[in-house]
């Protein structure tokens, strides 16, 4: 099954490359790896805002998570042409908006790491940062950003 056969079973539509809020670009590919800039949580088109541990649930982190993983997506797929020629996914790094005493971190990462998988598969297995901090551009709840090797 390809890349967009699963997107597709999953009902996911991948959006367009947003445009970079400040001076970077959205990706950068050298050999054969690409590197995506940090992604913002969007909640129905704007920033999904709160801080885990305070105003946010573990469960509602892993969701915004997930959106931002559906957002790297689709800037991967304008990064690369064709998602079918990811030969892995490398690496996720996720920054959760959190209180100082929250410590689910990675249980909000893996909204993104599953998502990942399912799209994936064996290719989506990757090595994994997830660090607490006390805010995010525009107040987000999670940024995350990826690496991927091309075939």
């Amino acid at each position: 099954m390809s890349v967009y056969d699963k997107l597709q079973a999953l009902n996911i539509t991948l959006p367009p490359v947003a445009v970079p809020a400040a001076v970077y670009v959205s990706f950068v590919q050298t050999g054969n790896l690409v590197f995506l800039s940090g992604h913002i949580a969007k909640q129905d088109g704007k920033v999904w805002t709160g801080q885990l541990g305070k105003t946010m649930q573990t469960a509602d982190g892993a969701l915004a998570a997930r959106a931002v993983a559906v957002d790297l997506l689709g800037t991967l797929q304008a990064a690369v042409g064709d998602l079918n020629r990811v030969k892995r996914i490398v690496k996720v790094m996720s920054l959760v908006n959190s209180s100082p005493d929250y410590t689910e971190h990675h249980l909000v990462t893996n909204g993104c790491s599953e998502l990942i998988g399912q799209v994936f598969g064996d290719k989506g297995t990757h090595a994994r940062s997830a660090f607490g901090v006390a805010q995010l551009p525009l107040g987000a709840c999670v940024e995350i950003e990826l690496i991927a090797e091309l075939a």
